[in-house]
């Protein structure tokens, strides 16, 4: 008997056409996006098309911001994927809503509204707080190394800089002077593009100079935040450089100069910016992220707070860090702020003298068993005595005294006169023929 399948006609026209919002079941996050977005103010998206008219017909920012929260929420970030996905999954048709954007128009959105979208953050966490998701009680700061789109390797540090410039430099002088002998070079030299050649050299010469600069008025607000003159000459200690020269191993990013070279998690150095974000305990919701160049979280605990009171209006009652913020300055600057800070101190170092641990010798069972049977294949060796003096008085030294009463007599007991007989220590006496058997140690 043939089995019987549920009906499977995928030429089959629908008679009636479907809703899009029953493609998706109830509770799924596109539906949770769509409601949200949709309770939100969108006025300053609509502000910035409204400039152009009624004959422009962009896409609906609505739909534009769905997708993109969709897709970060989902770990789709590349606005080419994000384009593929209008057409391949259900629940980007669901929030387009028969719209396909190409790549280049989230782009483009994405890079024209960045301000808007972060504005939305504040409405979101706003949202939640109305809805009894963020308590403010306890919050958690801390920061993570974010990547740069940017190289290290196109990073170059001052003391290279310096010598990059001379360099370029001089080479522009050559090829200056060769394109002036270039008639009577041609039948010798190879052929050579010198217009091109220059211009090359002048904009890296040029991106060096700006770079170098950058660098140097870098160090001038170091220092003038530092408290130093520009008058001031260095005298060594604290200041070994002039002012507003940094030091040789400074550098700067040619693709990225906003990024700075930081340690990465895994080992070695990128061109990284530092995240920062707080995380309401109730719920674990983000109610604060900032983004920022210092590679150090210490100064960054009153900014975090300060972003969660803009954002909602007042401090948590209790903020939990790291060992990486801990700073007294900053401890100090916050001491009246109302928020009970709770900062991991670290290891304390102690007076107490760390005692070395010495290993304990290894034993080789094997080595062991075999030395035991050797031991135990060789005859007894009898104990040595000590010989008598004339008239029947062994021989001895004051103090030692042989055992009696059945006692070992391999063995004797050294007295101490200093100790009056309270302390004594039992030790063998030597077996071998001719030695001392009764010289001992006084304890």
């Amino acid at each position: 008997m043939a089995a019987n399948y549920l009906p499977y006609e995928p030429q089959q026209m629908l008679l009636l056409p479907e809703a899009i919002q029953d493609w998706l079941p109830e509770g799924h996050l596109a539906h949770f996006i769509s409601d949200t977005v949709d309770t939100l103010d969108l006025g300053a998206f609509h502000a910035r098309y409204d400039e152009d008219g009624p004959r422009n017909q962009p896409f609906h920012p609505a739909m534009m911001v769905k997708v993109l929260v969709y897709g970060y929420a989902t770990g789709v970030f590349s606005s080419r994927k994000m384009a593929k996905k209008l057409h391949e999954d259900v629940a980007f048709r669901l929030l387009a809503a028969g719209n396909f954007p190409a790549h280049r128009t989230i782009r483009d959105f994405r890079a024209f509204h960045l301000k808007e979208l972060s504005e939305l953050f504040v409405q979101v966490v706003r949202l939640a707080r109305e809805m009894g998701l963020v308590k403010l009680g306890t919050i958690a700061v801390d920061g993570t190394k974010v990547k740069a789109n940017a190289s290290r390797h196109k990073a170059m540090s001052y003391g290279h800089m310096l010598k990059a410039e001379a360099e370029l430099t001089a080479q522009i002088d050559a090829l200056l002077k060769r394109a002036q002998q270039a008639d009577e070079a041609e039948k010798n030299e190879p052929e050579l593009d010198i217009p091109a050649e220059i211009a090359r050299r002048e904009a890296r010469l040029v991106a060096i100079t700006e770079a170098r600069q950058r660098l140097e008025q870098r160090q001038r607000d170091a220092d003038l935040e530092r408290g130093r003159s520009p008058d001031e000459p260095p005298r060594g200690g604290r200041y070994k450089r002039e002012f507003g020269v940094p030091e040789d191993k400074a550098q700067d990013n040619f693709t990225d100069p906003d990024s700075r070279i930081m340690k990465r998690a895994g080992g070695g150095f990128d061109a990284s910016y530092n995240a920062q974000t707080a995380v309401d305990e109730a719920e674990h919701i983000i109610v604060a992220a900032e983004l920022t160049n210092n590679a150090s979280d210490a100064a960054e605990l009153p900014t975090m707070l300060q972003a969660v009171q803009d954002n909602l209006g007042a401090l948590p009652e209790q903020a939990l860090a790291d060992t990486g913020y801990k700073a007294e300055a900053v401890f100090e600057a916050l001491s009246g702020s109302g928020c009970d800070l709770v900062v991991a101190l670290g290891r304390q170092a102690t007076d107490r003298p760390r005692q070395s641990r010495v290993p304990a010798p290894q034993v080789d069972r094997r080595a062991t068993e075999r030395l035991d049977q050797e031991r135990a294949r060789l005859p007894p060796v009898q104990p040595a005595r000590a010989a008598s003096r004339p008239g029947g008085v062994e021989a001895g030294v004051p103090g030692v005294e042989p055992e009696k009463n059945g006692g070992d007599v391999g063995r004797e007991r050294a007295h101490s006169p200093s100790h009056n007989g309270r302390c004594a220590a039992t030790t063998p006496t030597a077996t071998q023929p001719g030695a001392n058997a009764a010289r001992r140690n006084h304890i």
